[in-house]
């Protein structure tokens, strides 16, 4: 087992997504406040604000790891020996890959808030997936990882 993942990245929601959400649970308070008696608009905003740190929380909790002749994406994982060549894509080919050139059988781990992302080739006949996409603050980095691994065998 690896001491040190070849990439490790964590894909958390950017902090204008907190400010935004933190901002509508105040303004959905102001609205309950005036409605309610006080302590029914408190809980209804503990509430909200619960759901929010949790959804928020968990749509950007995915990561992408590259350690062990493996790739793990999300919860998707596949062994090296099945992956092809990566592409580190710009904004432009990402938006047209998960877009217009997409194929509606390949994995995807994408968030809107990351522009840039990684082509990986899928080279197993028995998957259905021709290629992985995945969403990166580091395309170059995470292809150079993925094209530098290690297939046992």
């Amino acid at each position: 087992m690896s001491l040190t993942p070849a990439y490790t990245e964590r894909l958390g929601v950017p902090l204008r997504w907190w400010v935004q959400g933190t901002m509508l649970v105040a303004a959905l308070w102001l609205a309950v406040a005036v409605a309610t008696p006080t302590p029914v608009a408190w809980l209804v905003t503990a509430v909200a604000l619960a759901l929010l740190v949790f959804c928020l929380w968990a749509f950007g909790n995915a990561r992408i790891v590259v350690a062990d002749a493996e790739l793990r994406a999300g919860r998707a994982h596949i062994e090296a020996r099945h992956l092809g060549t990566a592409t580190a894509l710009d904004e432009e080919q990402a938006r047209r890959a998960a877009g217009v050139d997409a194929d509606a059988r390949a994995y995807l781990l994408l968030r809107p808030y990351l522009k840039r992302a990684v082509k990986v080739e899928i080279t197993d006949p028995a998957d259905p997936a021709p290629y992985w996409l995945l969403s990166t603050r580091r395309p170059e980095e995470l292809a150079r990882a993925l094209n530098a691994l290690d297939v046992p065998g």
